[in-house]
């Protein structure tokens, strides 16, 4: 199969540099001919992806700050600008302070603060974002955000990301129900733990991806390409029928209950 997004376009939300996640998924459209535009929060991480982005041969950078209202409206009206429609939106955004995922944190010392801004940015920016994007879906489409096991099952110092998590995949699938009459379709996908920049800030990370890729039954972790490839199904026309899901993508760990036999 080849070019299965030729001629759809789509905003790519969260690149942090070319180990993230989300620049997996946008390599992964390009190369089967999707156009692309790009968000970023801040001059810093502008500088990092601009040249990611000039390799997929895209120039439509916007910078967007999903707490900031006036932020969100200037962004997406300069791709409004520019664009006529939009066919799909990824969005990698999450947020948590780091010292409250740190290996010696307890999660009931979560702190009031750490909770809403996490729930802000990991939940609620999907949301805010699906609402904006879909005014610019007039033919359809697909959305799609990333998620982890650790919102169904407790994952070492995973804490109130988890809770994040949990409140994102509720939202996956009631804005299935909200705009599915409008031929938009919203997935999240679920990889398990990835060697990424925002991964490392998890206290216990290199413990926990050993663990996962010692003891899933593929004895491997996902690939950038295999999470690329599942948001190339998910936007493309295959996914037509696919949406209010959780798409697995790890390697089969999740259906354990325990370690495999030979690491009990």
């Amino acid at each position: 199969m080849a070019n299965l997004l030729t001629g759809k376009r789509g905003l790519v939300m969260g690149v942090a540099n070319e180990r993230s996640i989300a620049w997996g998924i946008a390599k992964s459209m390009a190369d089967e001919g999707a156009e692309l535009a790009f968000s970023y929060q801040g001059e810093a991480f502008g500088r990092r992806v601009e040249p990611l982005a000039t390799s997929v041969g895209s120039d439509l950078l916007v910078d967007l700050d999903v707490t900031d209202e006036a932020s969100m409206e200037a962004g997406f009206a300069a791709i409004a600008a520019l664009w006529d429609r939009l066919d799909f939106v990824v969005h990698a955004i999450a947020f948590a302070d780091k010292a409250e995922l740190a290996a010696d944190f307890r999660f009931r010392d979560t702190s009031r603060e750490n909770f809403t801004q996490s729930m802000l940015i990991s939940c609620y920016s999907f949301i805010d974002v699906a609402r904006r994007a879909s005014a610019m879906m007039t033919e359809g489409g697909s959305m799609m955000t990333l998620t982890f096991e650790g919102s169904q099952r407790v994952m070492p110092c995973y804490n109130v990301m988890g809770v994040a998590k949990a409140g994102l995949e509720t939202a996956v699938r009631y804005l299935a129900n909200d705009m599915g009459p409008e031929g938009i379709r919203v997935n999240a996908i679920s990889p398990g733990p990835m060697k990424t920049l925002a991964g490392s800030a998890i206290g216990a990370a290199r413990r926990t991806y050993k663990h996962s890729e010692t003891n899933a039954p593929l004895q491997a972790n996902a690939t950038q390409e295999a999470i690329g490839g599942t948001a190339v199904y998910l936007a493309s026309d295959y996914g037509a029928s696919t949406t209010g899901q959780i798409v697995m993508v790890d390697g089969g760990y999740h259906v354990m209950g325990m370690p495999r036999v030979e690491n009990l």
